[in-house]
């Protein structure tokens, strides 16, 4: 059965150790066709910011969720990640026929749908969700970054990087490092 208002769901933050998780999902317009769209981890961040625009200005409807340092040490990073989705679902403007989520792990909706693996990959709704995601992501790690200058959020976006990891060392945690992740309760040990 083929279905007109598909909306593609994907997550990135999964393996930071700060920040929040985020999920975007996206339904496509049919008629306005975005060329380039491929998981947003084999564009460049120019590329990736150009394509996040053409979706914001093409796609039927878009949104963004996310889930808190705070939630993912709470419920743990895949009740988290599903909960991410769960809000960037409730935000769409249209209700989804269908839902299309990269991975294997589908969230708790009532909207029916399938994972697909590789699905940022394959799948232009889901390669869609995979850049608007990865793009306000790395836009807030930024955004923190001039908050926070001496942790270089800009550069390792919230990833263990053996820098950041030394960056935690020397300052000491923020609130938006999870707790919950090995390399930061290794920290916390040593602290």
């Amino acid at each position: 059965m083929a279905y007109s208002l598909v909306a593609g769901v994907d997550e990135v933050g999964r393996g930071c150790i700060a920040g929040p998780v985020v999920a975007a999902a996206v339904i496509l317009n049919p008629d306005c066709e975005i060329s380039g769209l491929t998981d947003s981890k084999k564009l460049t961040a120019k590329r990736r910011a150009y394509l996040a625009g053409q979706i914001k200005a093409k796609a039927l409807c878009w949104s963004v969720g996310r889930a808190e340092a705070s939630e993912i040490d709470r419920i743990n990073i895949l009740q988290a990640s599903l909960l991410a989705m769960v809000r960037a679902l409730s935000g769409l403007d249209i209700t989804p026929e269908w839902v299309m989520v990269d991975g294997s792990y589908y969230p708790p909706v009532l909207i029916p749908g399938e994972t697909v693996i590789k699905g940022d990959l394959l799948i232009p709704c889901i390669s869609a969700a995979s850049i608007l995601a990865k793009v306000a992501r790395d836009n807030e790690m930024s955004f923190i970054h001039g908050i926070y200058p001496g942790y270089h959020f800009d550069s390792h976006k919230g990833y263990p990087t053996k820098k950041h990891l030394e960056h935690i060392q020397t300052l000491g945690l923020l609130p938006i490092h999870r707790r919950s992740f090995a390399p930061v309760k290794q920290v916390l040990a040593i602290s």
